[in-house]
């Protein structure tokens, strides 16, 4: 079994969380990942289909309770019998695509976040050996990623701590605030979708980015901000939105996108 451990802070009482698909970076690490697994050869070109389609799927229509254990096997079984070594060798080709699809907008959200004085971490369904490097890469404390028994250098397809998905993420986040000490009620967390409403209510200071109906609509009815990032690849702005607000964590707070009914009383606090 690998060795799980925790990120070490560096002394903060507050953090922030960034989840990686459609927030932190445009479009979808796994496919990305996929892409990569199948050039080198780690992936049948069989898998690689079933993969890219189950991707595909749940960016169309999202996740809900129902489809976790899916969503898991998905992710555990694109790793199964595959080797260690092999896997983490991709991040050299892999990083750099994922880097150059970060919003520029939410890595300035990340450096402000820093210099107030907050950690930050990627949270994450993606595999660990690379949601760390990539969170590494970009400066950030650490990245939760979920983590794969490993034997003999060989994956299982077992887990190794929390699945980093729905309610699996607010485990591994309350893992990691035990640890470091931080005050969730301070912290922030930033989601595009539904299936992290339970990570975006276990912190104080919950952002919708570009979100999807469903968290929306939850966004709208408790007053969270809404941030629109713009994407490289293409254009997510709702023009058709209104009630833009240049408020509280939004283009007046630190240039990081367009926030949308936001209350003025919940500030990007320094």
């Amino acid at each position: 079994m690998s060795e799980y451990t925790l990120t070490a802070g560096t002394g903060n009482t507050s953090a922030a969380f960034f989840d990686l698909d459609r927030t932190l970076i445009s479009g979808s690490s796994a496919f990305t990942l996929a892409i990569e697994a199948r050039r080198a050869g780690l992936v049948p070109t069989r898998q690689f289909a079933k993969d890219a389609t189950g991707a595909a799927l749940f960016k169309l229509f999202g996740a809900s309770d129902n489809t976790t254990d899916e969503v898991r096997k998905r992710i555990l079984g694109a790793v199964e019998g595959m080797e260690r070594d092999g896997l983490v060798a991709l991040n050299a080709e892999v990083l750099p695509k994922l880097i150059d699809r970060v919003r520029p907008e939410a890595k300035r959200l990340v450096d402000r976040h820093r210099r107030a004085g907050r950690d930050c971490f990627i949270v994450s369904a993606a595999p660990q050996e690379i949601v760390e490097p990539l969170a590494t890469a970009l400066g950030m404390t650490g990245g939760i990623g979920t983590r794969s028994v490993v034997v003999d250098g060989v994956y299982t397809g077992e887990l190794d701590g929390p699945f980093c998905y729905g309610t699996g993420k607010v485990d591994a986040m309350k893992e990691l605030a035990e640890w470091n000490g931080y005050d969730l009620e301070q912290s922030y967390a930033y989601s595009d979708s539904a299936s992290d409403l339970p990570m975006l209510e276990a912190v104080g200071h919950p952002v919708a980015v570009n979100p999807d109906a469903a968290l929306e609509r939850r966004a709208r009815a408790d007053g969270w901000p809404i941030v629109i990032f713009s994407q490289r690849t293409k254009s997510m702005l709702r023009r058709t939105l209104s009630g833009i607000a240049a408020t509280g964590i939004g283009v007046a707070g630190f240039a990081a996108g367009r926030t949308i009914g936001r209350p003025p009383q919940r500030r990007f606090r320094r």
